[in-house]
């Protein structure tokens, strides 16, 4: 989006350093990435920049007020849903902004959806180093992946204090639903190796009245004081099949690197409590008065699915009437993305996520980096992206 970094980015682009790239992701876990990372990462301007700072600034002034907790009381769809010993504050926050062009042509972010979970925060500072390692005479040294302009060390020593802190590593968990099977396992690895604790499936947690403990590779039980939770509940409910001895309702002596409750308060769900010029309108089903008569410029979401599933981007009013849990979506306003990063072919379109985690030693909610997904499609999503090059996964280089 900075045209002469960009100029220099295609004018010194190959195939050969782009397969190289991929080639030194890939074997530096013995894992090939099942997602396509992008051939590019994105130059942020200081303007754009300071617009991104001050949309997640009214966004967080939001849900640092008071009566945050009540206002979202009614995020959780089902009673069984809801986890013991929610702490105060949420530790990760994700808000995903699609690049628009306002009324005066200028680049703009609008929000397109928002949650209390974490993110890729490993794999992106990850990418980043390595998109600096095979372009680096095209990515200024003085650009930085994070708004603040911290550096990679100092950025996973802030990972650390507040992931791990003063527990040892090997009481610390990361949770996911088979996660050598997840899409994201790359993620997993990194934030194993980096951190040192322990990647387990749900269906291996050992509970012993209110402690939980896990088997090392020895087959010694370990007993877990952390957990970093990174299972998507919508994937959770649909697996019927998985047993185990810990369901997330038990009342366990565990302290959560992130609350799973915070999954349901900070979703989609808040969209309609949020407003501004940053901000697209957005309706609970549930609670619309009158259908707007210009449904084609509305899409419809379900409140707590992943990767774009059951999304309706052609809404009619039949589609609105089949939908028997209305509860469960969300009414609103499409984002126009402007096609704003030339690639070889046609230009590309890009969403951004401002990765931001709850720092205990400044006691604020920080920005602390970025992943920035490129596309040509109708959408974001893989599906819409089919066969396209310039597109895909990627980080954004913020100007200082």
């Amino acid at each position: 989006m900075i045209k002469d970094n960009r100029n220099s980015y295609n004018a010194n682009f190959s195939e050969e350093k782009y397969q190289a790239f991929l080639e030194d992701i890939n074997s530096s876990f013995n894992y090939k990435v099942p997602f396509k990372i992008a051939e590019t990462p994105v130059f942020i301007s200081k303007a754009l920049k300071a617009k991104l700072k001050e949309a997640c600034e009214e966004i967080m002034a939001v849900i640092d007020r008071p009566d945050f907790k009540d206002l979202t009381k009614d995020a959780f769809f089902d009673a069984n849903t809801i986890v013991p010993n929610e702490d105060e504050r949420p530790k990760f926050i994700q808000l995903d902004f699609g690049i628009c062009k306002n009324e005066n042509g200028e680049l703009t972010p609008k929000l397109i959806e928002l949650q209390g979970f974490p993110s890729l925060f490993f794999f992106q500072d990850f990418v980043g180093n390595k998109y600096r390692k095979h372009f680096s005479d095209v990515i200024p040294k003085h650009y930085s992946q994070h708004l603040t302009g911290m550096s990679s060390k100092e950025y996973i020593e802030l990972l650390t204090q507040e992931m791990i802190g003063d527990t040892d590593p090997k009481q610390v968990i990361l949770l996911e639903v088979e996660p050598h099977k997840q899409a994201t396992a790359i993620d997993f690895y990194i934030t194993e190796a980096t951190l040192g604790l322990k990647i387990i499936c749900i269906t291996e947690l050992i509970k012993k009245g209110k402690q939980l403990f896990y088997k090392d590779e020895n087959g010694n039980e370990v007993r877990i004081l952390k957990i970093y939770n990174r299972i998507i509940f919508d994937e959770l409910h649909q697996r019927q099949d998985l047993t185990g001895q810990f369901k997330f309702q038990d009342e366990v002596d565990v302290e959560w690197i992130g609350h799973p409750n915070w999954f349901f308060r900070i979703s989609k769900y808040l969209m309609p409590f949020l407003e501004g010029k940053y901000i697209p309108k957005s309706y609970h089903l549930d609670k619309l008065e009158a259908i707007p008569s210009d449904l084609e410029n509305y899409v419809l979401k379900p409140l707590y699915s992943f990767a774009g599933a059951g999304v309706h981007i052609h809404v009619t009013e039949e589609i609105i009437e089949s939908i028997s849990n209305k509860w469960n979506y969300l009414l609103q306003e499409k984002v126009a993305y402007a096609p704003v990063i030339d690639t070889m072919d046609v230009p590309a379109k890009c969403e951004i996520r401002m990765m931001m985690m709850y720092n205990s030693k400044t006691n604020k909610t920080e920005i602390i980096s970025n992943l920035m997904r490129l596309s040509k499609g109708e959408m974001v999503g893989v599906k819409y992206n089919k066969d396209k090059t310039w597109v895909g996964g990627s980080t954004g280089f913020f100007e200082p």
